[in-house]
């Protein structure tokens, strides 16, 4: 996620970090040159064109095609905001059960069972960050199980709720020799069931794109207009037409290929979230609850947090 305080004008006219440009310099590049040819024929050839009275279809249509693109990018929004509500909820579960777990299981008698507890916290968020971006899972939360367990969850069909499954049974043996009554364990199940919710949530989104269709219609719609607008353009503007079509390209185009970024929330991308920052924060509540000493805060780079 792009980090970095507003911008001055100066900034804002030639800064790329950050922004939508470099996906879309190409077809921007292709639409003013197409912009510039069209003006050179109009020039040697004008009876064709149909001058300023003809631009009435060109503002039916780009109307139209703003709206349309602003509806897709509030959706893609949509998806990015619940993303992000979803881990925060996450670091706000893992806080609250790491702190339930210190009540339930103190003393020096279940020094080990409470380490191996709140492990698992950090191993299920390890295991989700990295199944939302294709890593191995049972890798990922390895560092922070018993000994041998990760092989025995990488042939589990989700080795991310494997870990609260596990984690579960912990508590579970826990009340079972009476170190824990019915009443706390139920609060702490309650924890396990809305970090069980949060990784169905994160799921979902991460495995249900838009529809293609939607995409293709809107992505031919705004080449289509883009390639025809210069020649609605060209007689009343001349040698300004590119500059337009440049203008209304960058935009379409650029709304377009940030509504990508957005629809896939969980990815690497500068706008995406920044999941190892989040994660960073589950690890440091768990070392917290256990005494050791906190890793270091992720921090950005190059204005981008990962």
């Amino acid at each position: 996620m792009v980090v970095r305080p507003r911008p001055g004008l100066i900034q804002v006219l030639f800064t790329l970090q950050g922004s939508i440009l470099p996906k879309v310099a190409r077809p921007v590049a292709g639409i003013t040159l197409a912009a510039c040819l069209v003006v050179a024929v109009e020039r040697h050839w004008p009876q064709p064109f149909p001058g300023a009275e003809g631009i009435g279809p060109f503002t039916l249509v780009g109307l139209a095609l703003s709206i349309f693109l602003s509806f897709r990018n509030n959706t893609c929004y949509d998806r990015w905001w619940e993303a992000r509500k979803l881990w925060g909820a996450l670091i706000a579960e893992a806080r609250d059960l790491a702190r339930l777990i210190g009540v339930l299981l103190p003393g020096p008698e279940e020094a080990t069972a409470r380490r191996v507890a709140l492990r698992r916290i950090a191993g299920f968020a390890g295991a989700l960050h990295a199944r939302l971006r294709g890593h191995d899972e049972a890798a990922a939360a390895a560092s922070w199980l018993p000994a041998g367990e990760a092989e025995a969850l990488a042939a589990r069909a989700s080795p991310t709720d494997a870990i609260l499954c596990a984690l579960s049974a912990d508590l579970a043996a826990a009340l079972r020799r009476g170190a824990i009554g019915d009443i706390l364990f139920a609060q702490a199940q309650t924890r396990i069931a809305a970090l069980s919710q949060i990784h169905t949530a994160c799921e979902r989104i991460h495995s249900t794109p838009l529809p293609f269709a939607y995409t293709l219609l809107l992505y031919r719609t705004a080449w289509v207009y883009c390639l025809l607008l210069p020649f609605g353009l060209a007689a009343s503007l001349g040698w300004a037409t590119p500059v337009v079509a440049a203008l209304v390209a960058y935009t379409f185009f650029g709304l377009d290929a940030l509504g990508d970024e957005l629809e896939e929330p969980f990815g690497t991308e500068p706008n995406d979230l920044p999941l190892d920052a989040m994660l960073r924060m589950v690890e440091r509540v768990v070392c917290d609850a256990l005494g050791e000493p906190l890793p270091p805060l992720v921090v950005p780079e190059n204005h981008v947090l990962p």
